[in-house]
């Protein structure tokens, strides 16, 4: 594992298709407690339970989920992560994405934290990219 996920020493990842590089980290102490996502200079912040919540959901769902990043100002493909990371229906009732204008690319940035966590695996095409609980 690259990384142990704090600050100091985030997790160094790769979107699926393999095109970025970017790093992210729980803040913990933050209100409500924060995964930090910094691509290159951008910085992108989720609530932390959305690793747990995310898993969780892709269980239920029990195949192949396609990913469906979009940013935040274009509608998500029904059906995909980036869907249920905005729905009104997830554990935190709409957007997990926190930093207004920058809220969307869950189903970019998530799934392969889940990957690198041992919670799911992804494929790895150039686009139309899926993600299942293992």
């Amino acid at each position: 594992m690259s990384g142990s996920g704090t600050k100091d020493d985030p997790w160094r990842l790769t979107t699926a298709p393999g095109s970025s590089s970017y790093t992210m980290y729980r803040d913990e102490a933050a209100d409500p407690p924060t995964l930090v996502c910094q691509v290159g200079s951008t910085t992108l912040k989720y609530h932390l339970s959305a690793v747990d919540d995310l898993h969780a959901w892709l269980r239920d769902q029990g195949d192949w989920v396609p990913l469906g990043a979009a940013d935040e100002q274009k509608d998500a493909a029904a059906g995909t992560v980036e869907a249920w990371g905005r729905d009104e229906g997830n554990p935190v009732g709409g957007w997990y994405g926190l930093r207004k204008g920058y809220r969307g690319r869950f189903g970019m940035y998530l799934p392969p934290l889940l990957e690198e966590l041992g919670l799911a695996e992804l494929t790895h095409d150039k686009r139309n990219n899926q993600v299942r609980a293992v």
